[in-house]
Order: C-alpha cells, then structure tokens, then sequence
C-alpha cells in the first residue's frame, strides 16, 4: 500500500509518464493513487517547461522545512521593521493594490493580495486583514474565496489557537501562471465544443474555431506546449487517420498502433487542444464518436475550397 506522500521516484516515474504521453488517470491507476493526488501534482509542479519531477521535488521539501506539521506561521512583523517608512510601505501597497486592479482583479481582493504579498511573513489573519484595511470580516472572507480560487493563496490552520492563516507562499506567480494557462486550455476547449455543435463551416462555428486556435496557442506559448514525445503521438494519430482513409474509434486506433488506449486518448486531446501540430490538417470528431482528419479551413480561401469542390464533382463518377 504506498504511502501518502508521493515519493521522488514516483515523481520522475509521473515526468516519464507524461512525456510518454499518458493521462492522469493511467498514471494514477499504474501508481495505485487517486487521479485526484495525479492531476493536483502535475497542475501545482508544472510551469513553462512542463512537469519537472526535480523541481517537483524541491518544492515539497522546501513546504515541508517551512514549518514543523501543526505548527502555525509566525506571527507577521509589524509593517515599519527593518527601517522601513510606515506610510512609504503603505503607499506602495496601495499602488500594487490598484495595478492588481487594473489588470482585471476585484478592489478588494488586490487590497487583500498587496497586504499579504507586502508582509514579511507572508501570512495573516482575518483580523489582521480587517485591522489593516479597515474593512469587515465579510469583505475579507469574500476576497480570500477569490484568491483561492486563483491558487494564490491558501488557508493554514492554527490548531492550538483555532484560527486560521491566509498565507502566499514563494511560488506564488509560479501557480498563478499554471492556473492562467489551465483556463485557457479550458476555453479551447469549450470552444472546440462548440464548433462540433454548430459545424466549422457555419460563421458561428468559424468564430469558435478561431477562439479555440486563439487560446490554444496562448496555452502554449504559456507552458511550451506538450513534449516531443506528446507530439510524435499526435503526428502518429493524425498519419493514421489520414492512411485509413475513413473514420476510425480510440479502439480502433488502439488496435491498428498497438498502443494502450489511455495512450490513444491522450494523444487525441492534444490534438485537439494544440491544432497547430498537425499544419494544414486537423482532427475532426464525430457525432458517432469516432475520429477523422479534415484540412484546416483557415488555410484555404473561400474561392480556392469552392474551386476544389467543382474539382471533385468533376471526377465523381
């Protein structure tokens, strides 16, 4: 029965994994782990160059010497230690208080984030946070639930005083980018759905066909996109696909490459989500819920796929 911690070696076994191309799920199941423990690693341990099991490891063991298990943070040093001016300290957080506004993020909660992110200790209270912002417990709390959901903050609890810490840790813009480009796999992906509801060739479908290849490329530029490995896979599907000549299933697949079929589906889902991989031609999934290959439509004008049909009915017998 494995422990309850992942250990180094699972972590280089999850890095090969992945790179192998295999999902949360098939890896969790060959580690005997819930997907969930899988799929919280990989999003917590993975930035711009995908899941490094060595900087996977550092962190967990930089958590784990941060503070001995059940023991609260340290109380936070008053705002004006080390020389520092008080009013120069809380102007500052102030201004990074309105930038975070700026960008997109709630007054209250960018109040919240610039107090935490501008004490030494990196964590504080409710009642700190209500004392310095002059605000209510409500407001607080409403503005802690934003933050966590972001994966910028987190909650630690204080057994001994029961009370709890909202704490930013070191990895802070770490997380937050792998959260940022988690959303954005998450539009492609909607937006792929909904271009196999309304068909690529109606001007809606066209519209959503342009959101997904829009946030699938910023997802990459984000986190460098899947490995070679990931991508020899979806060429291999893709090749397939075009060689059948007909629309084929993950079992079919399975069988015809003599692969596991998590391997099949994992490399499908990247060829959805990343359609630059396979230039001009692109997965295609049907009702049926088998697959096929189709020549993306942005590389062709209307006039030059209107000619091609003419062509075509021309040699139909």
């Amino acid at each position: 029965m494995p422990g309850s911690r992942l250990t180094e070696q699972d972590r280089r076994r999850i890095a090969a994994w992945l790179t192998e191309g295999l999902g949360c799920a098939e890896i969790a199941r060959r580690l005997g782990r819930p997907t969930s423990t899988i799929s919280r690693e990989v999003a917590r341990n993975s930035g711009p160059g995908g899941y490094r099991a060595d900087h996977a490891q550092q962190s967990t063991e930089r958590r784990s010497r941060r503070r001995p298990p059940g023991s609260p943070p340290r109380a936070p040093a008053a705002r004006n230690t080390h020389g520092r001016n008080a009013e120069a300290v809380r102007s500052y957080a102030e201004g990074f208080a309105a930038l975070m506004v700026e960008i997109g993020l709630p007054r209250m909660a960018g109040r919240v984030l610039a107090q935490l992110i501008t004490t030494d200790s990196g964590a504080l209270t409710s009642a700190d946070l209500v004392r310095q912002l002059q605000v209510s417990p409500a407001s607080v709390s409403k503005a802690i639930a934003y933050l966590e959901g972001l994966d910028v903050v987190r909650r630690e609890r204080d057994p001994r005083r029961r009370r709890e810490w909202y704490v930013i840790g070191d990895d802070v813009w770490r997380r937050a980018w792998t959260a940022s480009a988690r959303k954005n796999i998450m539009w492609a992906d909607t937006a792929r759905r909904g271009v196999r509801i309304f068909g690529a060739t109606t001007p809606a479908g066209a519209r959503l066909d342009e959101m997904a290849r829009f946030f699938a490329r910023l997802s990459v530029n984000m986190t460098g996109g899947p490995g070679q490995a990931a991508i020899s896979d979806v060429l291999t599907v893709l090749a397939a696909l075009l060689h059948a000549g007909e629309p084929l299933t993950v079992e079919q697949l399975a069988v015809a490459l003599g692969w596991h079929p998590d391997r099949v589906t994992g490399s499908l889902r990247d060829a959805e989500r990343y359609p630059d991989i396979g230039g001009p031609v692109m997965l295609q999934t049907l009702e049926s819920g088998a697959y096929t290959v189709t020549a993306r439509r942005h590389r062709l004008t209307a006039a030059q796929r209107e000619a091609l049909n003419r062509h075509r009915q021309r040699r139909s017998p």
